[in-house]
C-alpha cells in the first residue's frame, strides 16, 4: 500500500473504531433540541421558504448545521440518521485528533491517555451523543492545530478548516484573526537585545497572499451575517437571539460570573484529576520540555480566551462552552503523567516528576468510582431520553394528527422541534402552553407519567415546568408509553 493511503486509512481506521465502540456501548444517541431544529430549517431551506424563527425558545441557528439538514431533507427521517451518524464520527474524530495533538508534541503514549481522558469524560460524550453542534467544531479546530503543529505556518489549509468550524460557533472566528497575526508578524531581537514585533509582509508574505488569508478570516463572520439578514432580517440575528435565550433561561453571563463560574465549569468537564493534571503538566512542560509545551499553551490560552471573551459579551457560561479547552487541557493531563520518560535518567527533575505523576494517578484513581457514575448516568439519562423521544416520533406518526386540526399544544417548548420535524410542518404550528397562550381548540399533547416529567426537561434552568392541565372539552384520541394525545375540533 502506498504511503499515503496508509497515511489517510489509518486514522480513519481509529476513527471508525472508536465510534463503533461508542455505538455498541451507547446504542441509543438522538439530536438534541437545537440539532433537530436545525433539520428543520434545513428542509424549509431545502424547500425554498425562510427558517421559522416564531416559535417559543428558539435556539441559535448554526449555518453549516442547517446546511447539513438542507442536504439531507431527500432522506426524510433518515435525516436524524445522518445525523447521528455525523454525531459519533466526531467524537471518534476529536479521540484521534487529541492522540494525535499529544504524540506530535510529546509522544505516542501521551497522546493515548489523553485521547482515553477526553473519550472517558461525561460532557464529551453526553453533548456528543446528543448531536450537539460543538462536537464537529472542536474537531474543525483540533484539526487546525494538527496541520499547523505538522507543518508551522501553514497558512490557508489552517484557516480553511477555522472557517468551516466558523460556521458552527463564533470562537473560531477569533482563531483565525489571532493566526492571521501570527502569520503576518513575527517576534526578533534587536541588537540591543530587545524584542520587538516585525512586519512579515512584502518580506516572506506578499500582498496578494495576505490580502486572500484576511479574506478566509472574514470568510465566516460574514457569511454567518448574511445568512441571518436573509433568513432573520437581522444580521446580528444569531448574536442578539443567543443572549435573549441566555436572559431567558437566567443562565450565569458576563465577567462577575466569568470569574466566579468559569473555572467551574471548565472542572465540570475535566474534573479533579484533570485539572490539577492539567495546572502540573503545564508547569512542569513549560520548565522543563519548553519548546515542545508552547504551540500546546497557546492553543489552550486561546481556547479560554475566546470563551472568556464571549461570557463577558453575553453569551452563556456552560461547560459545553469549554470543552475545546479541555480537550488540550487533557494533554496537558497526560503529560503530567507521562511526561518524566521524556527526560533524561540523570536529569534531577525526574524523580520530582515522577512523584508527582503517581499523585496524579492517585487521584485519577480515587476518583474513578465517581467518574464510573457520571459515565453511568449519561447512559441512563440518554436511555431514558431516547425512550421519550421514539414515543413522540412514534405518536406524530401514528396518523393521530389531523393536518386540518391545528394548532397543537404541547407542555413547554422541548418538544416543538420534534413534532415540527416528524409531522413535516412549521414550528409556529406547535404552541407551547407553558409559554404561550393555551389555544381553545387544536390538539393538546400531555405527558402520560412523572417518569416523562422528569426526563424530558434537559435543562434545569427551564423556566416552564409541566405544570398544565387538559384544557376543557378536549378529548382523548391516542396514547402510548409516554404521552397522551386529545382533541377539540369541529
Amino acid at each position: 500500500m502506498r504511503s499515503g493511503a496508509r497515511s489517510l486509512l489509518v486514522p480513519l481506521t481509529w476513527v471508525a473504531a472508536v465510534a463503533a465502540l461508542l455505538l455498541v456501548v451507547f446504542p441509543l444517541g438522538f439530536p438534541n433540541y437545537d440539532t433537530i431544529y436545525a433539520l428543520v430549517w434545513g428542509r424549509e431551506l431545502a424547500h425554498g421558504v425562510g427558517p421559522d424563527y416564531g416559535a417559543a425558545l428558539p435556539p441559535t441557528p448554526h449555518p453549516l448545521a442547517d446546511l447539513l439538514g438542507a442536504v439531507t431533507t431527500p432522506l426524510g427521517n433518515g435525516a436524524i440518521g445522518v445525523t447521528m451518524v455525523v454525531a459519533y464520527l466526531a467524537l471518534g474524530l476529536i479521540g484521534y485528533l487529541v492522540y494525535r495533538l499529544g504524540s506530535l508534541w510529546f509522544d505516542r503514549p501521551i497522546g493515548a491517555v489523553a485521547a482515553l481522558i477526553v473519550l472517558t469524560r461525561a460532557p464529551y460524550l453526553s453533548n456528543g451523543l446528543r448531536a450537539y453542534v460543538d462536537l464537529p467544531y472542536i474537531a474543525l479546530v483540533l484539526g487546525a492545530l494538527v496541520l499547523e503543529t505538522r507543518r508551522p505556518r501553514a497558512g490557508w489549509p489552517v484557516l480553511a478548516l477555522l472557517a468551516l468550524a466558523g460556521l458552527l460557533r463564533p470562537e473560531a472566528w477569533l482563531f483565525s484573526l489571532a493566526y492571521l497575526a501570527y502569520l503576518a508578524l513575527d517576534l526578533e531581537r534587536s541588537p540591543r537585545g530587545r524584542i520587538r514585533l516585525r512586519w512579515r509582509v512584502e518580506r516572506e508574505l506578499g500582498k496578494l497572499e495576505v490580502a486572500g488569508l484576511a479574506c478566509l478570516v472574514l470568510a465566516a463572520p460574514l457569511a454567518w451575517a448574511l445568512f441571518d439578514w436573509i433568513t432573520a432580517g437581522n444580521p446580528a440575528y444569531s448574536f442578539t437571539g443567543t443572549r435573549d435565550t441566555v436572559e431567558t433561561l437566567d443562565r450565569q453571563t458576563g465577567p462577575v460570573d466569568l470569574v466566579l463560574y468559569g473555572p467551574r465549569r471548565l472542572g465540570e468537564v475535566l474534573q479533579w484529576p484533570g485539572m490539577v493534571g492539567a495546572a502540573g503538566g503545564i508547569v512542569l512542560g513549560l520548565a522543563l520540555l519548553r519548546r515542545r509545551t508552547e504551540i500546546g499553551l497557546a492553543a489552550a490560552v486561546l481556547a479560554l480566551g475566546a470563551f472568556a471573551v464571549l461570557a463577558c459579551a453575553g453569551l452563556a457560561i456552560i461547560p459545553r462552552y469549554t470543552m475545546l479547552a479541555a480537550a488540550v487541557l487533557a494533554i496537558f493531563a497526560a503529560l503530567a503523567l507521562l511526561g518524566w520518560r521524556l527526560l533524561e535518567r540523570g536529569q534531577p527533575w525526574r524523580r520530582a516528576w515522577q512523584a508527582f505523576a503517581v499523585f496524579v494517578a492517585l487521584m485519577f484513581v480515587v476518583w474513578g468510582p465517581n467518574q464510573h457514575d457520571l459515565v453511568s448516568r449519561v447512559d441512563t439519562d440518554l436511555t431514558n431520553q431516547a425512550r421519550i423521544e421514539d414515543d413522540l416520533a412514534d405518536l406524530a406518526g401514528s396518523g393521530a394528527f389531523d393536518p386540518l386540526c391545528g394548532p397543537i399544544s404541547v407542555p413547554n417548548h422541548r418538544a416543538v422541534p420534534r413534532l415540527a420535524f416528524n409531522l413535516d410542518i412549521r414550528p409556529t404550528r406547535v404552541v407551547s402552553s407553558s409559554e404561550q397562550r393555551q389555544p381553545r381548540r387544536g390538539y393538546f399533547l400531555d405527558p402520560a407519567s412523572p417518569f416523562v416529567i422528569h426526563n424530558f426537561i434537559l435543562d434545569p434552568n427551564d423556566p416552564a415546568r409541566f405544570e398544565t392541565t387538559v384544557p376543557p372539552g378536549f378529548r382523548r384520541v391516542a396514547r402510548n408509553e409516554s404521552w397522551i394525545l386529545y382533541r377539540r375540533c369541529g
